[in-house]
């Protein structure tokens, strides 16, 4: 018939389509013919699907092996929802697709904010269509993700508090994973670092093999970028204890904290240079947050060597001000991240008894000895 005709002819323009010379001109009578009432509901849906497929498989083709641009595939997404924004409940199927297309070219471009402001428009609740769970729980991880790579966690907080909802039904372990890499990704970027190491930590134990040396870095980089205490001590022996991590760059300043001693000098300076811009970030007093670590770690390591020292002799051991020293000494105090009192007349600061000593159990200490015994036997051979 005249109809199977007509729909067969667009199919063709269709698959001409990518290799057509005026392509947009081309794209925007086509969709005017695809979306033609004649041709019934049916028809136009079918051709839409063809049409959205064409697209998709371009998207997903390396750049070199195009033959269409980004421009042009980012354009006639564009004319689609444009011209089919009228009856959009009718090819909510179809914009869906083309939406995700978009917003996956988007990301090849590394455009983040349009990417998840394009996948945002896509109506999951509209009542119109089924959605399963399982897609919905991947678009909004898939936003998240975006959101993420933008820098906006507290947008990106939101989505995943989304997809909280749903992970718990989910059979599919890689949007677990996605969920809790989010989770974690989001602590840290909100500067909860010690939560975010706690994730980070328990990420890399399901991770596959080649991914969780770098999710191990990054549970160790929060870790030792979190509030001085014990929380903090507890994270950074779990970290110290797994054989993992003696294989990272950050061991060694990992090492040095676990081991409660001084850190400062180049191994700080080569730490510095691995964290990402938000770690790298100025606090409210103007220091940097690994600044601010560094001086809180070094005064309780200084706890374990003196048992009362003065401001002027603590700013040197610090490398700060005295007054910087003391007003760090009493949050920590005040907090109860540390034992000592200070004694404003002397300009003194007083390390209780609990605080000179050390806190590990006799079976950690021992544990320790054992772990730089083997070391040094490991050394010795190496050097055979």
């Amino acid at each position: 018939s005249n109809k199977m005709a007509a729909v067969e002819n667009l199919r063709q323009q269709i698959r001409a389509l990518a290799t057509s010379s005026n392509r947009l001109e081309a794209c925007k009578a086509l969709l005017h013919s695809m979306l033609e009432e004649s041709l019934g509901m049916v028809a136009s849906r079918q051709l839409l699907t063809d049409f959205s497929a064409l697209l998709e498989a371009e998207v997903a083709l390396p750049t070199s092996q195009r033959t269409i641009s980004s421009s042009d595939l980012k354009e006639m997404c564009r004319l689609t929802l444009e011209a089919v924004q009228a009856r959009a409940a009718a090819f909510e199927d179809q914009l869906s697709n083309i939406r995700q297309t978009l917003a996956q070219q988007h990301e090849n471009d590394e455009e983040w904010a349009e990417a998840a402001s394009v996948l945002m428009a896509i109506p999951l609740e509209s009542g119109h269509r089924t959605v399963t769970d399982d897609t919905r729980l991947q678009i909004y991880l898939k936003i998240a993700a975006l959101l993420l790579e933008n820098d906006d966690a507290v947008q990106a907080d939101a989505y995943v508090s989304r997809a909280s909802a749903l992970v718990a039904s989910t059979k599919l372990p890689h949007l677990e994973l996605q969920f809790k890499a989010h989770l974690a990704r989001i602590q840290d970027s909100k500067r909860k670092f010690l939560e975010a190491a706690r994730r980070y930590y328990e990420l890399s134990l399901v991770a596959d093999a080649g991914e969780a040396a770098a999710i191990l870095t990054c549970a160790v980089n929060c870790a030792v970028l979190a509030p001085a205490g014990q929380p903090r001590a507890r994270m950074l022996a779990t970290l110290f204890k797994d054989e993992r991590t003696r294989a990272l760059p950050s061991f060694g300043i990992l090492e040095a904290m676990y081991l409660d001693r001084i850190v400062r000098g180049p191994q700080l300076d080569r730490f510095a240079a691995t964290l990402k811009d938000h770690q790298r970030a100025l606090t409210s007093d103007g220091t940097t947050i690994l600044a601010r670590a560094i001086v809180q770690h070094n005064m309780l390591a200084s706890s374990r060597l003196y048992t009362a020292i003065s401001f002027t002799e603590l700013a040197a051991l610090l490398q700060t001000t005295p007054d910087r020293a003391e007003t760090v000494a009493v949050a920590m105090i005040r907090e109860g991240r540390m034992a000592g009192s200070i004694d404003q007349v002397a300009g003194l600061l007083c390390f209780s008894e609990a605080a000179g000593r050390d806190m590990r159990s006799w079976e950690t200490r021992v544990h320790d000895l054992c772990v730089e015994v083997n070391d040094a036997l490991e050394a010795v051979r190496s050097s055979r």
